[in-house]
């Protein structure tokens, strides 16, 4: 019985960087939610008169991989390899390290988004905390 399959291998994802970036835009669009409304359509504040989010959440590089499409992170990062999407991804993925580098700044966050940058992003935090210890020598 003769195979199906190509020869080239399994057809691309993606026939275009535009095709891509509209559901890159799609992911992130989805993580930043949406205004709660009221029954007139207009949006709920909290008691300092901030809009109320609803369905927000943070962008990571394995949610974006799964929104394209791809079975996790790694097929993602596979997919970067290919030339002509390197940049789209890349850039998107920034977007996902900037997130978690704001949430640095957030006492909330601190610690999973140093996990995070440290294990998806390869910050590396070792260093820093060799340079800043003081070591005390006793005077002979």
């Amino acid at each position: 019985m003769a195979s199906t399959r190509s020869p080239a291998g399994r057809p691309p994802r993606y026939k275009t960087v535009e095709e891509m970036q509209a559901k890159i835009d799609a992911y992130f669009t989805d993580c930043a939610g949406e205004p709660l409304l009221d029954e007139n359509g207009t949006a709920i504040t909290d008691k300092y008169g901030e809009p109320v989010i609803i369905g927000a959440h943070p962008p990571t590089v394995t949610g974006l991989a799964l929104a394209l499409g791809f079975t996790g992170r790694q097929a993602l990062l596979n997919y970067q390899a290919k030339k002509q999407f390197m940049d789209t991804i890349t850039r998107a993925k920034s977007r996902c390290e900037e997130y978690a580098e704001s949430r640095l700044y957030d006492r909330d966050g601190a610690r999973g988004a140093q996990f995070s940058l440290e294990h998806n992003f390869r910050w590396n935090t070792a260093n820093a905390a060799e340079e800043s210890e003081v070591k005390i020598l006793d005077d002979l």
